[in-house]
């Protein structure tokens, strides 16, 4: 008989309702305020099982979302490049996740959130703090504008998603990915680098 090596695996109960004490306090708290600790004491659990099964808040935020994809890795190689194209690769990536497999997941969820406010808020939650707040701090964005100027940032996008996703509306529904980058690019461009007023 072969002896396993390694950790023994988890009880699938406890990781089950770690996911559903977080889902709860994610949405209810928002991201900032959720703490392993609190959500760890919910459960039943001690903190430092919560960090055996998710490592840290923000694994656990996105195990909770079921993200398709990792915000932290995506969008650093996005914004990598001169900052006047800045808004052109941020279309390119959300068109390349949004028409991978990992699209049908995301779309899923945000249909989901225009009919569910719980979803809602939780959405809400990832887009703020895992792709917009990262997006600012990359381009190094005036601290004082960054919550605007990310939010008029979302309008493009989301809208986008909406029209070609959600919607299908042509032509932009079978556009070309590219075409709609250098198309949509500029206005993100603008809400990133132009005066406000």
């Amino acid at each position: 008989m072969v002896k396993r090596s390694g950790r023994r695996p988890g009880n699938q109960d406890t990781r089950t309702s770690i996911l559903e004490v977080a889902r709860r306090t994610f949405a209810e708290k928002g991201f900032d305020k959720a703490s392993i600790r609190a959500i760890a004491g919910d459960a039943g659990v001690d903190p430092a099982l919560v960090h055996h099964y998710f490592g840290t808040k923000e694994k656990l935020f996105l195990e909770v979302m079921n993200a398709p994809i990792n915000p932290g890795e995506l969008i650093p190689q996005a914004l990598a490049g001169p900052r006047e194209e800045a808004g052109i690769r941020l279309i390119r990536m959300a068109l390349s996740v949004w028409d991978s497999p990992a699209g049908t997941a995301a779309l899923a969820m945000f249909r989901s959130a225009l009919s569910n406010e719980w979803t809602a808020r939780l959405l809400r939650e990832f887009v703020v703090t895992q792709i917009l707040r990262r997006a600012v701090r990359e381009l190094i964005v005036d601290p004082e504008e960054a919550p605007l100027r990310s939010a008029l940032v979302a309008t493009q996008i989301a809208g986008l998603m909406v029209v070609r996703y959600v919607l299908r509306l042509e032509p932009v529904a079978s556009a070309d990915p590219e075409l709609l980058a250098t198309m949509i690019g500029p206005n993100i461009q603008r809400f990133l680098d132009e005066p406000l007023d």
